[in-house]
């Protein structure tokens, strides 16, 4: 494995040493150019909103993103399961059905438009999503069925904890740090923010709400982005 490119200026030349430096040397290269990113979520009149979506993009250096990854969201008790997802471009999703009943799931979304024909049991291949963007589910049988699929080409991206906070380990640098809800009335452009992560070995940002958010869908059952 080839270290980054920021840390192999530390390395010793092979000509010169006459061999590579151990893992642990790597190790601690990676920690003293590296950082704890935190974000702190708060609602309008200042509580903390837990499962918001977090994305950090560096600023500075080329444009990259996280791998892509194989997801699954399950269909129980006629919900689906998570009710939320946030994946890397190029990223699969697989959509079992473990309920008692058919499902037929549907999207009409831009960033991806689907269907999986009526079914039970035997799932149809992953879904593979090559578009950032929002992607609402709902299933053509139970409209009370709903779920979010967050497809983004950050290389950082979390949900907030139930203290309405999300960590990375990111490398010192610039960020543009954006914040997404299902129920937000906020646009998008007001809640991004940038900061600097220095060389200080933690940088933390509170993004807060200027409006309070929508009141949540009548389908008769809790979400997990619920306030």
């Amino acid at each position: 494995m080839r270290p980054p490119a920021r840390l192999r200026q530390h390395l010793p030349p092979r000509g010169r040493t006459g061999a590579l430096v151990t893992w642990l040397t790597l190790l601690k290269l990676c920690a003293a150019h590296s950082a704890t990113l935190v974000i702190h979520v708060q609602t309008a009149d200042g509580h903390a909103l837990a499962g918001a979506v977090v994305t950090a993009r560096p600023l500075d250096g080329p444009a990259r993103h996280a791998p892509p990854q194989h997801a699954v969201m399950d269909q129980v008790n006629r919900a689906f399961e998570p009710d939320l997802l946030v994946i890397a471009v190029g990223s699969t999703i697989q959509f079992p059905n473990s309920d008692s009943v058919s499902h037929q799931i549907y999207s009409f979304s831009p960033a991806h438009r689907f269907q999986l024909p009526l079914y039970r049991g035997e799932p149809y291949p992953p879904v593979l999503f090559e578009q950032a963007g929002v992607v609402t589910l709902g299933c053509n049988i139970h409209d009370e069925m709903l779920a979010y699929v967050l497809v983004t080409d950050a290389p950082y991206f979390g949900r907030t904890d139930a203290d309405g906070a999300w960590s990375a380990e990111v490398a010192h640098g610039r960020y543009r740090v954006a914040l997404w809800h299902p129920r937000l009335r906020d646009a998008g452009s007001d809640l991004e923010r940038e900061l600097t992560v220095n060389e200080s070995d933690r940088a933390e940002l509170t993004l807060r709400l200027q409006k309070p958010l929508q009141p949540a869908p009548l389908t008769g059952r809790p979400h997990s982005w619920d306030y």
